[in-house]
């Protein structure tokens, strides 16, 4: 009988070549990844989640008080569809951004190397397992709103809400595999974080609407892929928008096709890895 597994060929003799997708590689990988941050879930999921909630009674009590409205809801109902897919995406950055950083400091990445992946698998891998912890600190954070008196938070459009949380935290663990593929630190990912990532999350209309600015700083809201991503999955809870809803969910496939072809360029030229 012949064990060989059924996607494997042989153009040698002990010279087996993986043919189409290494499945079982992929998987391993995916569930390598998933299990690390769910080992410290204390950490990577509900410590974001209460982070998230302490964000939403702050602004709560300081802004939300004597009926204050916005796009027709009230200020908690606005701002926490925002707060949830910006606990989603920044999730999504630190685990993607970790993986082979951590690896290129500890001497292991040849760990990641070595297997027979290729590297749409190695990128498969990676992105899956951080929009995976995106969703479980999304769920975690909506599940705690959905107990929160005061905070109504039931999806009113299903498919925005999937979609614009789908593609905002693939953009993010994107921009956190090419933030790992660069730094050579630790130093220099938290550098991302904070003078990238943080400003962007928090300037992207998350507490106000936009239509509120001045009109240049109006035009700078709307060159912030972010943006895109809140006002889309705010969209998705409330049925209102401050942009449009089609023109935001094009252009974050676009970018996420974009952020995956770079990805690949730099993984396969051993940018920064193979040395």
């Amino acid at each position: 009988m012949n064990d060989q597994p059924s996607n494997w060929v042989r153009t040698a003799p002990g010279v087996p070549v993986i043919r189409n997708v290494n499945w079982g590689g992929l998987w391993t990988l995916y569930v390598k990844e998933v299990r690390r941050f769910f080992k410290v879930q204390l950490q990577t999921i509900w410590a974001p989640a209460v982070t998230t909630m302490l964000f939403l009674v702050i602004f709560t009590v300081a802004l939300g008080r004597e009926g204050r409205t916005i796009m027709g809801a009230s200020f908690a109902d606005f701002v926490a569809p925002g707060l949830i897919v910006m606990g989603m995406i920044q999730n999504a950055f630190a685990n993607s951004s970790f993986s082979l950083l951590v690896g290129k400091i500890q001497g292991t990445i040849v760990d990641y190397l070595m297997p027979p992946l290729s590297v749409g698998e190695l990128i498969t891998g990676f992105i899956g397992a951080a929009v995976t912890r995106a969703v479980f600190v999304g769920l975690a954070v909506w599940l705690a709103m959905l107990a929160w008196p005061g905070v109504h938070v039931a999806p009113v459009h299903v498919w925005a809400v999937a979609w614009f949380g789908l593609m905002g935290s693939a953009m993010l663990a994107f921009f956190g595999l090419i933030t790992s593929v660069w730094a050579e630190k630790f130093d220099h990912a938290a550098a991302v974080t904070n003078f990238v990532v943080a400003p962007l999350s928090l300037l992207s209309g998350t507490f106000y609407s936009i239509d509120a600015l001045s009109p240049v700083f109006r035009g700078i809201s709307h060159a912030n892929p972010f943006f895109y991503v809140i006002s889309g999955f705010r969209y998705g809870f409330l049925g209102e928008t401050d942009s449009p809803v089609l023109f935001g969910a094009l252009l974050l496939l676009v970018i996420n096709i974009g952020l995956w072809a770079l990805c690949y360029g730099l993984l396969r030229s051993g940018w920064k890895i193979k040395s």
